[in-house]
C-alpha cells in the first residue's frame, strides 16, 4: 500500500516557491498530474438536468450555465489544478477571492474551513483505495467552494469518491434535484468522509493481519513491516483527524450560505467524522501495542537464549575446573599415573554434568 509522497512529490511541494511573491499570486505547488484541465459541468433543478465536458471556458457565458432561463444549481468540476488561466478565469466568473484560487493551486494545502461572505470555501484530503486487485491508497487534495447557487470542485486529477452522487444527480433519487446548492455541498462532504470509513476498514485488515501473524508466529514478522505500517497509519492520522475540526466549524455557521435544513444532516457528516478519527487512533494504538510486543517477544527470545547459555556454561564449569586442574604441568600427580584416571576422570566429569542437569531440571530451569 501506498500512501506516502515520494521524495520528488515532496519537493515539489516545498512552499518556498511563493517566496517574496504578492498574496494571492497563482503559483502551482505540487505534482503535475495532468496535461490540462478538464472542466465537467452539471446543471439541474428538480425538472431538467444537463452535464457537459467542456474543453476551456472561454465559450461559456459568465457563469457557465446551459439553461440560462431556469433557476438551476451548477456543479463545475475541475481535474487539474495547476493551469493558473483556467484557475483564473473561473475566478474571475464567479467572483472569488484571489487567496482562494491561490490556496486551491497548492497541493500542500492544510485541511481547513474559510468563510469569505459570499463564499465558502473548504479544503479537504480525498482519500479512496483501488479495486479487487488493486491495494493501493490513493491520495489527493480536493477544494471546494459553496456559492449562493453553485458549488465548483477542484482536484488534482481524474477519478474520485463522487459517482455515487452523480448518479443520484441524474436518476433523480432523493433529495438532491430540490434542494439547493448547499445541500449538493453536504453530499459530497459526505461522500468523502463515506470513503474514509472505506480506507480505514481497509487499513483494519491490514493491522489486524498483522496483528494476528504477530501472535501465532512471531519469526514471520520483522521490525520493518511494522514500521512501515505504522508510518502508514500516521499518514492518515494526519489527513483525517483534521477533518473534524473543519465539520464541526460548518456546524456551527450561522446563517450564510449552509441553510437550517441541510445543518441537521452536516452534524451526520460531523458524527461520522469523529467516528473515523476514533478509528484511526484506534489503529495507531493497535500498531504501538503490535511494536510494544514485537519488542516484548523479541525480549523474551533473548532472555530464553540467555538462560539456556547460562545453563550450559554454569554445567560447564566444574567440568572445566576438574579439566584445568589435571591439565597442570606438576610431575607429583599421582592421578596422572593411574591406569585408569582417564576413565575414572570422564566419569566423574559425567556425573556432576548429569546431576546438574536433573537438579536444574527439578527446579525448572530448564
Amino acid at each position: 500500500m501506498t500512501t506516502i509522497p515520494t521524495a520528488s512529490e515532496r519537493l515539489s511541494m516545498r512552499q518556498g516557491k511563493k517566496a517574496g511573491l504578492q498574496p494571492g499570486s497563482l503559483v502551482h505547488i505540487g505534482v503535475r498530474r495532468l496535461d490540462r484541465p478538464r472542466i465537467t459541468i452539471i446543471e439541474y433543478d428538480a425538472d431538467t438536468i444537463t452535464e457537459r465536458e467542456v474543453p476551456n471556458l472561454k465559450e461559456e457565458g459568465p457563469h457557465c450555465r446551459a439553461l440560462a432561463d431556469k433557476k438551476t444549481v451548477i456543479w463545475i468540476d475541475v481535474d487539474g489544478i495547476s493551469e493558473a488561466d483556467c484557475i483564473n478565469d473561473l475566478g474571475q466568473r464567479f467572483g472569488l477571492h484571489q487567496l482562494v484560487l491561490e490556496d486551491v493551486m497548492n497541493a500542500g494545502q492544510r485541511v481547513k474551513v474559510e468563510d469569505y461572505n459570499d463564499c465558502l470555501f473548504v479544503v479537504l484530503k480525498m482519500l479512496d483505495v483501488g479495486g479487487a486487485d488493486d491495494d493501493l491508497l490513493y491520495v489527493e487534495q480536493l477544494s471546494m467552494v459553496l456559492g449562493k447557487d453553485f458549488v465548483i470542485t477542484f482536484q488534482e486529477q481524474t477519478g474520485d469518491v463522487f459517482d455515487g452522487v452523480r448518479d443520484r444527480l441524474k436518476q433523480n433519487k432523493g433529495r438532491l434535484r430540490r434542494m439547493g446548492a448547499d445541500y449538493l455541498f453536504y453530499a459530497l462532504l459526505d461522500a468523502v468522509v463515506d470513503n474514509y470509513a472505506v480506507v480505514l476498514d481497509s487499513m483494519s485488515e491490514l493491522v489486524e493481519d498483522l496483528e494476528e501473524r504477530l501472535q501465532e508466529k512471531p519469526t514471520t514478522v520483522s521490525v520493518n513491516d511494522i514500521y512501515l505500517l505504522k508510518r502508514e497509519v500516521q499518514f492518515l492520522r494526519r489527513q483525517i483527524a483534521p477533518a473534524r475540526d473543519v465539520f464541526a466549524e460548518l456546524v456551527h455557521q450561522e446563517g450564510g450560505l449552509m441553510s437550517a435544513a441541510v445543518d441537521v444532516y452536516l452534524r451526520d457528516v460531523f458524527d461520522h467524522s469523529t467516528r473515523a478519527t476514533q478509528n484511526v487512533e484506534t489503529l495507531h494504538d493497535m500498531i504501538q501495542s503490535m511494536v510494544d510486543m514485537y519488542h516484548s517477544t523479541q525480549s523474551a527470545r533473548l532472555n530464553e537464549v540467555m538462560r539456556l547459555l547460562t545453563v550450559i556454561s554454569t554445567i560447564f564449569m566444574p567440568l572445566t575446573f576438574i579439566v584445568g586442574v589435571y591439565g597442570m604441568n606438576f610431575d607429583n600427580m599421582p592421578e596422572l599415573r593411574t591406569h585408569y584416571g582417564y576413565f575414572v576422570c570422564l566419569g566423574v566429569m559425567a556425573t556432576v554434568a548429569t546431576g546438574m542437569t536433573i537438579y536444574m531440571k527439578r527446579n525448572k530451569w530448564l
